[in-house]
Parts: C-alpha cells; structure tokens; sequence
C-alpha cells in the first residue's frame, strides 16, 4: 500500500473529511512555526546584544503567548479528527468487506478461508488507528510544515538552506530502506495472526468433538506454535522500529549540528546577525521534524496498512453477475431444479450430481441421502447463495401435480436476489440469533406485543417450554449467536420465528437434528402448521418421521469426476417420489 493509497479516499468518506482538516492544520501549523521562531528570535536576540531590556520582550510576550495558545489548540484539533476518523474509516473498511463477503457469497467465503477474512474485520482492521492517528498527520505535515520552514530558512540564510536541501533527502532514503523491511515484517505478522486465529476458530468449533475422543490436547501444540511465531515476527517489527528511529534521530541531529556550524561561522565572521541565525537555528529542526517523524511512525502503521491493503483486495473483488429480474410470486410458483450439479470445493466430487426435483407451492419436499452427498449444497442453490456449475434453477408457472410446465419460466439467475430472499424464510442448523431478548429475535421488535397468534405458534414447535424455563420469559435476554440457549432450543426460536412469518418458501436444514423424540413432535407439527398456511417447505431430513411428512421425496447423490467426460456431469438423473402427506404413511427415498 501507499503512504496514502488512492483506494481509501475512494471507500472511505471519514478518510476525505479527514485529509482535508489535516491539510488545513498542517498550513496552520507551518504558519505558526515561522510565527513562534521569528517572535522568539526577535525577543531574545536584542537582550543578548544588550540593545534593548525587558520592555522589549513583554511587548512580544502575548503575540508569542497566543502562537503557543494556537499551536496547541490546532494539535488538539488535529488529535481529535485522527481519533475520530480512524473510527469512522475502521467502521466503514469493515462493513464493506462484510457486504463484499455477504455478496460473494458462502463458496467464495469458504475457498478464502473465512476464520482469515474474521481476523482482518476484527483485529486486522483495529491495526488501521495508529496510521490515522500518528503516520497519517505527519505525513501530510511533511507535505505543509517541511518546504513552509525551508522557504523561510531560503529567505532568511542561502548557506544553511543549502545545508538543509542536502541532507534532507538522506531521511527520506533511509526510510524507504526501513519501510521495505517494515513491511515485510508487517505482512508475515499479518498472516500469522489470520493463521492463529483460524485455527483457534476451527479449535472452538471441534473442541466437544476432540474431547469426546480424547484428543482435545493435540491442537494445542500447534496453537502453541503459531502463537510463538506471532511473538518472534512482533519482536522483529519493534526491534525493526527501534533501530530505525534511532538511524532517524541520529541522521537529523547531524544535519541540524551542520546547519548551526554554518551559523556559527557566519555569527563570527558577521556574515548575519543573531536574530537571523536564531530564527535559522529554531526553523531547522523544524524542517525534518515532520519527515523523521514519518519514519518513526511507519513501523506503528504498517499492520493497519497490510490490513488495509487486503481489505481493498476484497472490496475490489469482483462479484458474480446478478439478476436484474423481480422475483414471481412463490405462491404461485413452481421452483424446478433442472439436472442440477455442483463442484464440491476441494474435492474432485460433483455434490449435488444431476439433481432433479421440483418445489410445488403448499408443498413439503424432503432432501435425502448420505452425508456428503450435496443436500446442504441443494438448499444453498435454492436460496440463491451458489450458482450451480451445471444445470439449472427455473421459476414457472405453478401446474398441478403430473402436468407438464406451461412455459419454461424464469431462470433463477436471471432474478434481482434482493427479491427473491425477501419471499424466503430459511432455518438453518445453528440459527442466527442477535444479541437481545428473545421477543426481539422472535418477533423482530423489542416492544412488540405477545399476541395469540405468536402464542399459538410457541405451542407448535414446543418454544413455549422452553420460555417457561427462561427467567424472564419473552423477556430473557439473549447473548451473542443465543447464549443462554442450547442449540435445540434455539432451533426452536428459529422455527417459531418462521411460522409467525408469511415468506412463501421456508427452508429448513436438519430441524430435528438436535432434538429427543418429543421435541421432534413438535417439528412435526410446525411443518404441518406451514404446509396448512399454504406455504412451500423444503427440508433436509434423516430422521424417518420427518421424510414420512412429505409430500414428496428426493434422494440427492453425488459422484465422483470423471476426467474422461470432461468434469461434466452426464449420468441419469435424480428424480423425485411422491409420498403421503399422512403422519402414519411412510415415504421411502428413491432407490
């Protein structure tokens, strides 16, 4: 990334705002350097030559007063909008990359390491505040107070502006030097952050898993490691800064020593007088405070800066075409899956392979089949968050059940998804539940009432045991992803938040997965309850009393790529069974 990347004013509005106020503070400030080194430089030089007293320097003392004042007040001026602005340009980085991840969709989030894209809108990004507050502002004064000061010192004494024309581009040298080996640094700490957080994610996750089979003290070795990588790549940034802000120091008191030596030759053969070598000896150190400054504060950027830098890379990623079509009514439409396939990632596996079926609006249809084989893969294609990489997902006109589709229809890619999610309610195995009480995650408000309608829907899917359970009732107070839940329950929250819905199409993934036999009961009968509101359900099953509620039937498979067909799907195709709606009926999957 640059020192001030084109990309983060065009994403960013905080970052314009921002430049504009520290340009305007750096001219301000450039002003009242010169200002306060002439004041000071004309009070003291005449006391020393004996050529005036007291009286003299208190008619400068309250102009020199407010120059301080005002020095002061633009730095917390300043101060403020790095603070400020860092927020708001952190706030805006993050909710761009995770709109971008949202759009790209689940395949793309899955191919790039999600736990990775979680570090960097976490605390990737919060490495982004100290290049606003500290590299940023002394960048953009370099650009203001270093020529102000030198044009003055030109004015002033052509011999130590010449000194200083000389050695200043040796800072900005060495910085460059600093800076490459900064962030090479910043990148490896950058990536071995994103890995040890991944793997933390991934050990949370299986952590019940890896204890039930004994194996719960494995990962730590590796965590261990990485956590050790990142300390040694941290060190190695810092003993990096270190060194670099002493190479600086050092660099810019030689020059400003070579700078008074020229003074002082011209002090003694009278060449200028005192308050002109004053005024020279204040303003030097001056110009290259905002250059040194910058490289001592580039180690302490460099982590936002890589953040930065691979935010903008998702951002800019560009995203699959969409439709532009409104979505038809799915009240009065039939959703047909057309020999569907889809590459599973990192497998050389077509999963779903061939899939056919077809989604009849007031209908209950079951996916089935092994673990693997491409049913969660199904639903995703139905929701509209994966493109299938063979076949096709069409919108008719609904027909009764045996006839043949009066048109072709709409091809679901050609649909605007805003639309099409807006009909479609979706429960999947771990529902999302918000930080709140349960009256908001259920009903959508924290002060909505608790009417028979809701109660009635609580009975179905048996949430009103669970609300007895709870201290407060509707009332409770939920934490983050349903806290204070166990996944069954929140299972149940999720399909009572669907049944007090109206999206036409609801889609449910393992509902009865977490679940003992009388809290599949109640599952049971919120499928019911929504076949009877005339709603479409789509639903992956395993359990036989949940396939035995559908209408129809479908047995999902996959198969392996072939390398002699081209990685083209061209066997037979899946196809669906009819099956009793009756609770007593069974429905076998196709053979």
């Amino acid at each position: 990334m640059k020192p001030l990347d084109p990309r983060l004013l065009r994403h960013t509005r905080g970052a314009r705002r921002y430049i504009l106020i520290t340009a305007t503070t750096g001219a301000v400030t450039a002003a009242l350097v010169v200002a306060q080194a002439l004041l000071i430089a004309h009070a003291v030089a005449p006391v020393i030559d004996g050529t005036a007293g007291w009286a003299h320097v208190a008619t400068l003392l309250p102009a020199l007063a407010a120059v301080v004042a005002l020095r002061a007040g633009v730095l917390v001026v300043q101060e403020s909008s790095a603070h400020r602005s860092a927020t708001h340009v952190i706030a805006e980085l993050r909710e761009q990359v995770l709109t971008r991840t949202v759009e790209l969709g689940p395949r793309w989030l899955a191919a790039e390491q999600g736990p990775a894209v979680v570090t960097l809108v976490t605390r990737g990004l919060d490495d982004l505040e100290p290049y606003f507050v500290r590299y940023l502002p002394q960048l953009l004064l370099a650009a203001t107070v270093t020529p102000a000061t030198l044009a003055v010192v030109l004015g002033l004494n052509l011999v130590a502006a010449l000194t200083i024309a000389f050695t200043l581009p040796l800072i900005p040298v060495f910085m460059w030097l600093i800076g490459v080996l900064t962030q090479k640094f910043a990148a490896e700490r950058l990536a071995t952050m994103q890995r040890l957080g991944a793997q933390l994610m991934d050990l949370l996750a299986g952590l019940g898993t890896l204890k039930a089979l004994g194996r719960e003290q494995g990962p730590g070795a590796r965590v261990g490691e990485l956590g050790r990588a990142y300390t040694r790549t941290t060190m190695a940034t810092l003993r990096v800064a270190f060194l670099s802000g002493a190479v600086l120091e050092f660099l810019s008191s030689i020059a400003v020593a070579l700078v008074a030596v020229g003074i002082g030759t011209g002090l003694v053969y009278g060449r200028i007088d005192l308050v002109t070598g004053l005024a020279v000896l204040m303003l030097a150190p001056e110009v290259y405070r905002p250059i040194r400054e910058v490289g001592a504060q580039f180690h302490a950027s460099a982590d936002g800066i890589a953040a930065a830098a691979q935010s903008f890379a998702v951002i800019e990623h560009p995203l699959p075409p969409r439709g532009t079509r409104p979505a038809p009514d799915l009240r009065q439409t039939d959703i047909v899956l057309d020999a569907v396939s889809v590459a599973a990632p990192g497998r050389a596996t077509w999963a779903p392979w061939q899939l056919e079926a077809r989604l009849r609006p007031g209908r209950v249809l079951a996916l089935v089949g092994p673990s693997g084989a491409g049913k969660s893969t199904a639903a995703s294609v139905v929701l509209g968050l994966l493109t299938p990489d063979d076949g096709a997902v069409r919108l008719v006109p609904a027909t009764p059940a045996g006839d043949s589709p009066a048109s072709a229809g709409v091809s679901l890619s050609d649909v605007d998804p805003a639309s099409w999610w807006a009909q479609i309610a979706w429960v999947p195995q771990r529902p999302v539940i918000v930080p709140g009480t349960v009256r908001a995650n259920v009903l959508g408000d924290a002060a909505a009432a608790v009417d028979d309608r809701a109660r009635v829907a609580a009975h179905d899917t048996g949430f009103d045991e669970v609300l007895a359970q709870l201290p407060h009732g509707w009332d409770s107070v939920l934490g983050q992803g349903g806290v204070g839940l166990s996944l069954g329950q929140r299972q149940r929250l999720a399909l009572t938040r669907a049944l007090l819905g109206t999206h036409p199409l609801v889609v449910l993934d393992e509902p009865t997965a977490h679940l003992d036999a009388r809290a599949e009961e109640h599952v049971l009968t919120a499928v019911d309850r929504l076949r009877a509101q005339g709603r479409t359900v789509l639903v992956i099953a395993h359990r036989q009393a949940l396939i035995a509620r559908a209408d129809d039937v479908v047995t999902v498979r996959s198969r392996a790529t072939d390398p002699a067909d081209g990685d083209r799907p061209d066997a037979p195709r899946t196809t669906s069974t009819p099956s009793p709606t009756s609770a007593s009926a069974r429905a076998e999957p196709t053979p």
